[in-house]
């Protein structure tokens, strides 16, 4: 014998969350989802690897909070394809998005983020987006003469008769970084960077 889930179970106050979440473009897809698995037959990172965004969304459906635990929603680099395919309008991508801020917001996988702090570095210093040094060596690995090519880009960007690199005034860093830290983004990635530092 089946059972009816009703509106007011917990298992749909968590998918009523991410609903609601300003990331969540869908409206109520994940609330439509069928599970006919279109979304991890299309996606690149199941292909490579043991995440499933059809099991994100039936864990999301069931209540499971353990999901922002997993280390397989960090797989989704968001490349929207479950988005583009889903037959009922779902985007698991964004669903992906809001628990790695749950994660985040509750201080599990801070380690997943470290990394990646040189891009916040960068917004907070320079007011514009840049590669942390921390991949310089694997991206040269991957992308044979890249080291190379970004050793000599300002004298090829002369000989095709490129103007400089546009940079943000003075003005706008000031007024990025004030919003910055104001906002608590400057804080938070000071927590996470201690929290990370302090192990190493």
């Amino acid at each position: 014998m089946t059972t009816q889930q009703k509106i007011t179970d917990s298992p749909i106050d968590f998918a009523e969350d991410i609903i609601h979440d300003v990331k969540n473009s869908r409206e109520e897809g994940v609330l439509k989802c069928v599970q006919c698995g279109m979304c991890t037959s299309t996606c690149p990172a199941a292909r490579h690897s043991d995440y499933n965004p059809r099991e994100i969304i039936e864990r999301v459906l069931d209540g499971d909070l353990t999901i922002i635990e997993e280390d397989n929603i960090w797989n989704c680099f968001y490349c929207y394809t479950c988005h583009s395919v889903c037959p009922v309008g779902n985007s698991v991508c964004e669903v992906n998005q809001i628990l790695k801020q749950l994660a985040i917001n509750n201080e599990i996988a801070w380690d997943k983020i470290y990394e990646y702090l040189g891009f916040a570095d960068s917004y907070f210093n320079a007011a514009i987006g840049a590669i942390p040094e921390i991949f310089f060596t694997q991206i040269d690995e991957d992308v044979p003469g890249w080291w190379e090519f970004r050793q000599n880009l300002a004298d090829i960007r002369d000989e095709l008769n490129l103007d400089p690199p546009l940079l943000p005034d003075d003005d706008v860093i000031d007024e990025v970084s004030l919003i910055l830290t104001i906002t608590g983004f400057k804080e938070k990635i000071e927590k996470i960077r201690d929290s990370q530092e302090d192990i190493k």
